[in-house]
């Protein structure tokens, strides 16, 4: 068995006693005073959580942005200088290789920061696709970056003491260069909680991460969080999850994203994403609420009254916030109407559920 990475962090959260898990290859903590209240400390204050197992590449030169308008599903060209946007790489047949942010760093640079599950396959992905554009620099800089989110009502105040800018200049999906307290970092308004504009990432140096983890960790309203408590808020907030609601035989128009794709045809996969526009698709993402009492968790089976199979679970859980249990999940297109009641086979129960609006939780 191969060792598992650490993070620069490993030790900071040793010191807080968290609980360590193997997340893809990664020792990483699933939680540290509890997923609930860690999950409310968000919500109702800031939490801290170590994402620096994330991928950043780099793509650098005058062939940067047609580089990105053939690799990535979104369109590129909305990006001014320090702006972000959520994206996808895709297959050929529409399939989601990873989603992604992409954010224009300068005139003609870019950095794109992906799944730690996926950072080999991302890399291999783009490395193969670089023969046609002559001149473009490819630089994968992951172990050049920490990464810490920090998310909830409090971190603009918390963050704010730290930096030699007005964070009010830093705009949703913005991403600015600063100083943090001496350490060199980019803060981007973004995040993976549902918190929208309350929600920060903070990139810097593998070296500074301990210094800024700690300083942030000594205001009162800041609580460190884990991926238990991630992978909750991001299902109250039904934002996907890479091996859940997205894979390789799953597109972003079956997954409910299709604002996010370009209306062009000139990415990879926009063939298949124009014909399941106009054609429809075999699956379609909903968001369900149980109305009997039970936890859907991935992989149960949906059903409707007469018993047909229906669908599948993708994502479930009791959300600590809203306090329901709640679940994502696909089923065929002709079963997707909000308010639809079907059953989620939970212990050999059939169990009633409801298809409700998307998101379940919207700061």
């Amino acid at each position: 068995m191969s060792e598992l990475k650490r993070t620069p962090l490993y030790n900071n959260h040793i010191e807080l006693g968290a609980k360590l898990v193997d997340f893809g290859g990664w020792e990483m903590p699933v939680q540290y005073s509890g997923i609930v209240n860690e999950h409310r400390a968000v919500r109702e204050h800031a939490g801290i959580f170590d994402v620096s197992h994330m991928g950043e590449f780099e793509v650098r030169g005058p062939q940067a942005l047609n580089f990105l308008q053939a690799t990535t599903a979104n369109d590129p060209k909305k990006l001014g200088i320090g702006r972000g946007q959520y994206s996808l790489f895709l297959h050929e047949n529409g399939g989601t290789i990873d989603d992604i942010i992409v954010y224009r760093t300068g005139e003609e640079t870019y950095l794109i920061v992906v799944n730690a599950s996926n950072i080999d396959k991302d890399w291999t992905h783009v490395s193969s696709l670089t023969s046609d554009f002559e001149g473009l620099q490819l630089a994968n800089l992951s172990e050049q970056y920490a990464l810490i989110a920090l998310q909830g009502p409090g971190a603009e105040k918390c963050l704010a003491t730290h930096l030699n800018r007005n964070l009010s200049e830093i705009g949703f999906f913005r991403i600015r260069q600063t100083s943090f307290d001496g350490c060199k970092v980019r803060i981007a308004r973004t995040g993976y909680t549902g918190e929208g504009p309350n929600g920060f990432e903070i990139f810097s140096s593998p070296g500074d991460a301990p210094q800024i983890w700690t300083a942030l960790l000594k205001h009162e309203e800041v609580f460190p969080c884990g991926l238990g408590a991630r992978d909750t808020l991001r299902i109250e907030a039904s934002l996907p999850l890479y091996g859940h609601e997205l894979d390789d035989n799953t597109s972003p128009i079956e997954a409910g994203l299709d604002i996010f794709i370009s209306k062009g045809s000139d990415y990879l996969g926009a063939n298949v994403i124009q014909f399941q526009r106009t054609s429809g698709t075999e699956k379609t993402l909903v968001m369900l609420e149980m109305i009997d009492r039970g936890i859907p968790r991935q992989g149960y089976e949906l059903t409707s009254d007469s018993g047909e199979s229906i669908g599948v679970i993708t994502s479930g859980t009791v959300a600590p916030w809203l306090e329901k249990n709640i679940a994502m999940a696909y089923v065929s297109p002709g079963k997707a109407t909000i308010g639809t009641q079907l059953f989620v086979n939970i212990r050999d129960k059939a169990l009633k559920a409801q298809i409700v609006k998307r998101p379940f939780f919207k700061r």
